[in-house]
Protein backbone atom coordinates (compact mmCIF):
# COMPACT_ATOMS: atom_id res chain seq x y z
CA UNK A 1 0.00 0.00 0.00
CA UNK A 2 1.24 3.54 -0.97
CA UNK A 3 0.12 6.96 -0.73
CA UNK A 4 0.70 9.01 -3.70
CA UNK A 5 0.76 12.41 -2.96
CA UNK A 6 -0.31 14.99 -6.44
CA UNK A 7 -0.05 18.28 -6.87
CA UNK A 8 -3.41 19.24 -8.46
CA UNK A 9 -2.09 22.22 -9.63
CA UNK A 10 -3.50 25.83 -9.82
CA UNK A 11 -7.17 25.07 -10.22
CA UNK A 12 -7.94 23.97 -13.26
CA UNK A 13 -8.92 20.41 -14.00
CA UNK A 14 -6.66 19.98 -17.10
CA UNK A 15 -3.36 21.32 -15.26
CA UNK A 16 -3.02 18.26 -13.32
CA UNK A 17 0.34 16.58 -14.94
CA UNK A 18 -0.48 12.86 -16.88
CA UNK A 19 0.95 11.39 -13.96
CA UNK A 20 -1.12 12.70 -11.37
CA UNK A 21 -4.14 12.06 -13.61
CA UNK A 22 -2.96 8.44 -13.90
CA UNK A 23 -2.76 7.79 -10.66
CA UNK A 24 -6.12 9.19 -9.26
CA UNK A 25 -7.52 7.05 -12.06
CA UNK A 26 -5.65 4.13 -10.25
CA UNK A 27 -6.15 4.38 -6.79
CA UNK A 28 -9.10 3.04 -4.49
CA UNK A 29 -9.04 5.77 -2.25
CA UNK A 30 -8.59 9.59 -2.97
CA UNK A 31 -8.31 12.56 0.10
CA UNK A 32 -8.55 16.16 -0.99
CA UNK A 33 -8.52 19.39 0.39
CA UNK A 34 -12.07 20.42 -0.28
CA UNK A 35 -11.31 23.97 0.31
CA UNK A 36 -8.99 24.45 -2.62
CA UNK A 37 -8.70 21.60 -5.03
CA UNK A 38 -11.30 21.78 -7.84
CA UNK A 39 -14.04 18.84 -7.79
CA UNK A 40 -13.33 18.41 -11.30
CA UNK A 41 -10.47 16.80 -10.72
CA UNK A 42 -12.67 13.98 -8.69
CA UNK A 43 -13.87 12.63 -12.15
CA UNK A 44 -10.35 11.55 -12.94
CA UNK A 45 -11.02 8.97 -10.17
CA UNK A 46 -12.57 5.80 -10.14
CA UNK A 47 -16.09 5.50 -10.07
CA UNK A 48 -16.45 3.38 -6.66
CA UNK A 49 -13.28 5.41 -4.91
CA UNK A 50 -13.74 5.98 -1.59
CA UNK A 51 -13.38 10.41 -1.69
CA UNK A 52 -12.78 11.92 1.19
CA UNK A 53 -12.90 16.24 1.38
CA UNK A 54 -9.97 16.60 4.53
CA UNK A 55 -11.32 20.70 4.79
CA UNK A 56 -13.13 19.53 8.08
CA UNK A 57 -10.21 17.35 9.50
CA UNK A 58 -7.31 17.19 11.83
CA UNK A 59 -3.82 16.08 11.17
CA UNK A 60 -4.93 12.93 13.36
CA UNK A 61 -8.07 12.39 11.50
CA UNK A 62 -6.12 12.17 8.17
CA UNK A 63 -3.68 10.00 9.51
CA UNK A 64 -6.82 7.61 10.84
CA UNK A 65 -7.72 7.50 6.44
CA UNK A 66 -4.08 6.81 6.02
CA UNK A 67 -4.10 3.83 8.68
CA UNK A 68 -7.39 2.54 8.01
CA UNK A 69 -6.31 2.04 3.66
CA UNK A 70 -3.27 0.11 4.95
CA UNK A 71 -5.16 -1.86 7.16
CA UNK A 72 -7.29 -2.62 3.54
CA UNK A 73 -4.39 -3.07 1.60
CA UNK A 74 -5.68 0.45 -0.63
CA UNK A 75 -3.63 2.76 -2.02
CA UNK A 76 -4.87 6.29 -1.63
CA UNK A 77 -4.15 9.32 -3.88
CA UNK A 78 -3.94 12.28 -1.72
CA UNK A 79 -4.55 15.59 -3.42
CA UNK A 80 -3.14 19.14 -2.87
CA UNK A 81 -3.16 22.22 -5.10
CA UNK A 82 -0.49 23.71 -6.48
CA UNK A 83 2.51 21.57 -6.20
CA UNK A 84 3.82 19.97 -2.89
CA UNK A 85 7.63 21.79 -2.74
CA UNK A 86 5.63 24.95 -0.90
CA UNK A 87 3.33 25.28 1.64
CA UNK A 88 1.41 22.09 0.77
CA UNK A 89 1.62 20.46 4.74
CA UNK A 90 3.14 17.52 3.26
CA UNK A 91 5.89 17.44 5.50
CA UNK A 92 4.22 17.16 8.29
CA UNK A 93 1.93 14.41 6.77
CA UNK A 94 5.19 12.37 5.22
CA UNK A 95 6.30 12.50 8.90
CA UNK A 96 3.35 10.17 10.04
CA UNK A 97 3.25 7.80 7.59
CA UNK A 98 7.17 7.32 8.43
CA UNK A 99 6.42 6.70 11.99
CA UNK A 100 3.42 4.16 10.56
CA UNK A 101 6.26 2.61 8.26
CA UNK A 102 3.54 3.39 5.12
CA UNK A 103 5.86 4.02 1.89
CA UNK A 104 4.77 7.12 -0.23
CA UNK A 105 5.52 8.83 -3.24
CA UNK A 106 5.50 12.59 -4.67
CA UNK A 107 4.27 13.43 -8.07
CA UNK A 108 4.63 17.68 -8.89
CA UNK A 109 2.35 19.72 -9.77
CA UNK A 110 1.72 22.88 -11.81
CA UNK A 111 2.09 25.89 -8.97
CA UNK A 112 0.18 28.69 -8.90
CA UNK A 113 2.93 31.09 -9.17
CA UNK A 114 3.85 29.68 -12.50
CA UNK A 115 -0.21 29.60 -13.83
CA UNK A 116 -0.26 33.28 -11.99
CA UNK A 117 2.61 34.56 -14.84
CA UNK A 118 0.74 32.91 -17.82
CA UNK A 119 -2.69 34.74 -16.81
CA UNK A 120 -0.31 38.35 -16.69
CA UNK A 121 1.17 36.74 -20.05
CA UNK A 122 4.91 37.29 -18.87
CA UNK A 123 7.94 36.21 -18.25
CA UNK A 124 9.17 36.66 -14.38
CA UNK A 125 13.15 36.88 -15.46
CA UNK A 126 13.67 39.56 -17.69
CA UNK A 127 17.30 40.18 -19.07
CA UNK A 128 19.30 42.43 -17.15
CA UNK A 129 16.64 43.86 -14.93
CA UNK A 130 15.34 40.68 -12.93
CA UNK A 131 16.85 37.13 -12.72
CA UNK A 132 15.45 35.96 -9.62
CA UNK A 133 12.15 35.03 -8.10
CA UNK A 134 11.85 34.98 -4.44
CA UNK A 135 8.71 32.81 -3.07
CA UNK A 136 7.53 33.85 0.15
CA UNK A 137 4.66 34.52 2.29
CA UNK A 138 3.91 36.96 5.58
CA UNK A 139 2.87 35.88 8.77
CA UNK A 140 -0.44 34.12 8.99
CA UNK A 141 -2.17 31.90 11.95
CA UNK A 142 -1.12 29.01 10.29
CA UNK A 143 2.25 29.59 11.03
CA UNK A 144 4.66 32.18 11.64
CA UNK A 145 7.93 33.72 9.13
CA UNK A 146 11.08 33.07 10.91
CA UNK A 147 12.89 36.18 11.84
CA UNK A 148 15.01 36.45 8.99
CA UNK A 149 12.29 36.20 6.35
CA UNK A 150 11.51 39.05 6.00
CA UNK A 151 9.77 41.10 3.00
CA UNK A 152 12.44 43.96 3.69
CA UNK A 153 15.29 41.52 3.94
CA UNK A 154 14.39 40.22 0.35
CA UNK A 155 12.89 43.20 -0.60
CA UNK A 156 16.91 44.69 -0.61
CA UNK A 157 17.61 42.72 -3.17
CA UNK A 158 15.14 44.00 -6.04
CA UNK A 159 14.42 40.86 -6.89
CA UNK A 160 10.66 40.32 -8.66
CA UNK A 161 8.88 38.89 -5.61
CA UNK A 162 5.97 36.32 -5.69
CA UNK A 163 4.28 36.56 -2.36
CA UNK A 164 1.73 34.15 -1.60
CA UNK A 165 -0.82 33.87 1.34
CA UNK A 166 -1.03 37.49 1.67
CA UNK A 167 -3.71 39.59 0.54
CA UNK A 168 -5.41 40.07 3.72
CA UNK A 169 -2.20 42.58 4.81
CA UNK A 170 -2.12 44.11 1.20
CA UNK A 171 -1.34 46.96 3.40
CA UNK A 172 1.76 45.40 5.14
CA UNK A 173 3.01 44.44 2.27
CA UNK A 174 2.55 48.17 0.82
CA UNK A 175 4.15 49.50 3.83
CA UNK A 176 7.32 47.59 3.86
CA UNK A 177 8.43 47.55 -0.28
CA UNK A 178 7.42 51.28 -1.48
CA UNK A 179 10.66 52.60 0.75
CA UNK A 180 12.65 49.47 -1.26
CA UNK A 181 11.01 49.80 -4.89
CA UNK A 182 9.72 52.81 -4.78
CA UNK A 183 5.86 53.70 -4.99
CA UNK A 184 6.01 53.81 -8.65
CA UNK A 185 7.43 49.92 -8.76
CA UNK A 186 4.58 47.82 -10.61
CA UNK A 187 2.25 45.69 -9.01
CA UNK A 188 0.27 42.89 -10.32
CA UNK A 189 -2.33 41.02 -8.28
CA UNK A 190 -3.66 37.60 -9.87
CA UNK A 191 -6.87 35.77 -7.67
CA UNK A 192 -7.12 32.47 -8.25
CA UNK A 193 -5.27 31.90 -11.25
CA UNK A 194 -6.85 29.33 -13.64
CA UNK A 195 -9.61 28.73 -12.55
CA UNK A 196 -13.26 30.62 -14.19
CA UNK A 197 -13.08 33.49 -12.25
CA UNK A 198 -9.74 34.27 -12.71
CA UNK A 199 -9.16 38.35 -12.15
CA UNK A 200 -5.95 40.22 -12.50
CA UNK A 201 -4.90 43.64 -10.75
CA UNK A 202 -2.37 45.89 -12.21
CA UNK A 203 -0.94 48.77 -10.98
CA UNK A 204 1.96 50.16 -8.53
CA UNK A 205 3.13 50.13 -4.68
CA UNK A 206 1.34 53.40 -4.95
CA UNK A 207 -1.97 53.01 -5.91
CA UNK A 208 -2.65 49.17 -5.30
CA UNK A 209 -4.63 49.54 -2.14
CA UNK A 210 -6.84 51.87 -3.49
CA UNK A 211 -7.39 49.33 -6.78
CA UNK A 212 -8.02 46.30 -4.69
CA UNK A 213 -10.25 48.27 -2.23
CA UNK A 214 -12.79 48.94 -4.89
CA UNK A 215 -13.27 45.93 -5.80
CA UNK A 216 -11.68 43.58 -2.75
CA UNK A 217 -10.41 40.14 -3.18
CA UNK A 218 -10.66 38.05 -0.50
CA UNK A 219 -8.14 34.94 -0.75
CA UNK A 220 -6.02 32.46 -3.02
CA UNK A 221 -4.03 35.48 -4.49
CA UNK A 222 -0.53 35.92 -5.53
CA UNK A 223 0.79 39.64 -4.95
CA UNK A 224 3.64 40.54 -7.33
CA UNK A 225 6.20 43.27 -7.11
CA UNK A 226 8.98 44.03 -9.22
CA UNK A 227 10.47 46.13 -11.96
CA UNK A 228 10.51 43.17 -14.23
CA UNK A 229 6.60 43.02 -14.37
CA UNK A 230 6.37 46.10 -16.81
CA UNK A 231 9.88 45.89 -18.37
CA UNK A 232 10.10 46.49 -22.37
CA UNK A 233 12.77 48.11 -23.32
CA UNK A 234 15.59 45.23 -22.14
CA UNK A 235 17.99 43.92 -23.81
CA UNK A 236 17.24 40.54 -25.84
CA UNK A 237 19.41 37.33 -23.83
CA UNK A 238 22.29 35.31 -25.20
CA UNK A 239 20.34 32.56 -25.64
CA UNK A 240 19.14 33.06 -29.56
CA UNK A 241 21.60 35.20 -30.57
CA UNK A 242 23.31 34.31 -33.85
CA UNK A 243 27.07 35.01 -32.28
CA UNK A 244 26.18 33.21 -29.41
CA UNK A 245 27.95 29.70 -29.97
CA UNK A 246 26.51 26.57 -27.89
CA UNK A 247 26.74 22.62 -28.08
CA UNK A 248 23.87 22.73 -29.49
CA UNK A 249 24.38 24.68 -32.92
CA UNK A 250 27.07 22.32 -34.00
CA UNK A 251 29.32 25.13 -35.43
CA UNK A 252 33.10 25.59 -34.78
Amino acid sequence: MTVHFIGAGPGAADLITVRGRDLLARCPVCLYAGSIVPKELLAYCPSDARIVDTAPLSLDDIEAEYAAAEAAGQDVARLHSGDLSVWSAVAEQIRRLERLGIGYTLTPGVPAFAAAAAALGRELTIPGVAQSLVLTRVSGRASPMPADETLARFGATGATLAIHLAIHALDRVVAELTPLYGADCPVAIVARASWPDERVVRGTLGDIEAKVAADPIERTAIIFVGPGLSSEDFRESALYDPDYQRRFRGRD
